[in-house]
């Protein structure tokens, strides 16, 4: 006797064939060789919002290209009140698309993967009763409407996508500490309003050639730190390793071999806050970079991401409640902690042993240059244990002040603070202060520019303790908050990816005024009678110093680099560490 479907049932399974056959992708159209349009992509999403009443579609600021930002939300009680779903004890993951157009794989799994669980969710039921699910269905919008088949050199497919630039050419995968562009003050704004548990960017690599369709680019276990590290290291590594396995799509950490061949070992990417997932960090969300291989078919490409996001979403509807616990940890423990790393270096003394899965390297000779070149011989597999150097230890820590002072006028940096939900005060009468004043010994900078800044290196300081005076208005950071890895790797000026070495504060390493020689000569004789002290130098260095002696507006800058008419503002950092006394 033929059973009779329940009604409910029934009505699940017509809404999986209804969606199934109107919300078709391009992707899938074209058998697993096209992509999404930006028109096209937004269009599939206001449809499927309109048909699932879990799906809420949002839009956050404009971009460069004068385009909004979208934020796709589904919840399975369609309540979209984050408030309300943080009390719920829910969990949140946010994905980001098409941040390089070119690497448009999340793009069409992310279409398919939201389509799938809205319409199926008796199977998926234990992700929906958990997660929360944030979607950026194309992040570089001005890149993804560049569309061309050629840029993406390495690539194999899809037959067209976008340009990794965005409308005003940056690569916004550098931008995220910097906020420079309109995506990335937008991009900021859909974070904190989540505030997600976890954070997927979706990515396909440059590189060595390999036998993965997919690698993972980890958060830094040491940078990311306490016990949300050790959850990562123990928990959540090995569930998506496995995950991935289980899917047909073995995974390894991203093959980080630039200027190397993968065979005998490589480091593990240092994600520094101007990426994704060394942004995410500071504020202690758990973030991901998945990259498939740029030469495995973009179908496979297409497939793994699915794959790869849908473990995410097990382990989350899984762990949710663990991961949300560490992270209130973790945000309560650094509101208190001392000493905080600013810059790391590659312990080069231990690694972990990694099977990996390549193909022999060669080096035959090129039939363009006549010279040597590698060649990937993809009819030699091999399989081996290689060293994976995934150690990093603090190289430069600086202990906590109570405050940082910023006068108002450096409001371009008071605004980035803002935007990322760091609490400020402002003084309410003019006063003077015993502050630590950095003062900017050395620094070095490259010839050209790299995403629209002169980026600093090899940054050297001198801290000194003195009395500044402040105005009433100038800004007071209370280092005592949730977010004070991201005020303190903004604001020292020797931090990885600092304020200071992205040029926010250059006019402090220029002067303003300075003196013409015959005029200064007569105040030179008038300084050197009044301070005996500033004699005695001018005269040690002279006798000490050759070419000093023998340059005479060498020892007259001396002298007025010594005196009162040298102006205080130069190479004096404007932010002023100040701790109340006892």
């Amino acid at each position: 006797m033929k059973k009779c479907l329940s009604p409910l049932f029934a009505l699940f399974a017509l809404s999986q064939v209804y969606a199934q056959q109107k919300f078709i992708t391009k992707y899938e159209l074209s058998g697993g060789s096209e992509t999404a349009t930006y028109e096209e992509g937004i269009s599939y999403y206001k449809e499927l919002a309109k048909t699932f009443p879990e799906i809420e579609m949002k839009t956050f600021g404009s971009t460069d290209s004068g385009f909004p930002l979208h934020l796709i939300m589904i919840s399975k009680d369609r309540d979209f009140d984050v408030a309300s779903l943080k009390s719920q004890g829910k969990s949140f993951l946010l994905i980001n698309n098409a941040i390089h157009p070119g690497e448009s794989d999340g793009v069409d799994a992310s279409m398919m993967l939201v389509r799938d669980l809205v319409s199926n969710q008796k199977k998926y039921q234990d992700i929906f009763d958990n997660v929360i699910i944030g979607v950026i269905p194309f992040y570089n919008i001005g890149g993804v409407l560049n569309r061309n088949s050629t840029s993406r050199t390495n690539q194999n497919g899809p037959k067209e996508y976008g340009f990794r630039g965005n409308a005003m050419n940056y690569d916004l995968n550098r931008d995220f500490i910097k906020n420079d562009t309109k995506n990335a003050r937008s991009f900021a704004e859909i974070f904190h309003y989540l505030d997600p548990d976890i954070f997927v960017d979706t990515h396909v690599s440059n590189g060595a050639d390999y036998q993965y369709v997919m690698t993972m680019d980890i958060a830094q276990k040491d940078k990311l730190g306490g016990v949300l590290a050790e959850y990562l290291e123990n928990t959540m590594m090995p569930y998506l390793f496995e995950h991935m396995k289980s899917s047909n799509y073995e995974m390894i950490p991203y093959v980080n071999a630039w200027g190397n061949t993968p065979d005998k070992g490589y480091p593990q990417f240092f994600d520094s806050p101007r990426y994704s997932s060394g942004y995410t960090a500071l504020f202690h969300t758990i973030g991901f970079m998945s990259e498939t291989h740029m030469l495995k078919p973009y179908k496979q490409r297409v497939e793994s991401t699915y794959a790869y996001i849908l473990g995410v979403l097990d382990l989350m509807a899984k762990d949710g409640d663990k991961i949300k616990a560490l992270r209130s940890k973790t945000k309560e423990a650094v509101k208190n902690q001392k000493k905080f790393p600013i810059t790391w270096k590659l312990d080069k003394s231990r690694h972990t042993d990694l099977t990996f899965k390549g193909y022999e390297p060669e080096y035959i000779t090129s039939e363009v240059t006549g010279l040597e070149r590698l060649k990937y011989n993809r009819k030699k597999p091999f399989e081996k244990v290689i060293p994976y150097y995934n150690h990093f230890v603090a190289d430069i820590e600086v202990e906590r002040p109570d405050y940082y002072i910023i006068p108002k006028g450096w409001h371009t940096v008071i605004d980035r603070l803002k935007l990322n939900q760091v609490k400020v005060e402002q003084l309410q009468n003019d006063t003077i202060l015993e502050v630590e004043v950095y003062y900017i010994d050395d620094y070095s900078s490259p010839k050209g520019p790299w995403e629209g800044h002169y980026f600093h290196r090899n940054v050297k300081v001198r801290k000194v303790l003195k009395e500044v005076s402040f105005a009433k208005g100038d800004y007071m950071i209370p280092v005592n908050q949730w977010v004070n890895r991201y005020i303190i790797e903004t604001l020292e000026p020797q931090a990885v990816d600092s304020f200071f070495r992205w040029n926010f504060f250059d006019t402090i390493l220029e002067t303003k005024e300075h003196f013409s020689s015959y005029v200064f000569e007569d105040k030179a004789i008038e300084l050197l009678k009044k301070d005996l002290e500033l004699k005695r130098k001018f005269e040690e260095k002279k006798r000490n110093d050759d070419e000093f002696s023998k340059s005479a507006y060498a020892q007259l800058n001396f002298i007025y680099m010594n005196s009162p008419h040298y102006e205080k503002e130069h190479l004096r950092y404007p932010v002023f560490r100040y701790t109340k006394l006892d």
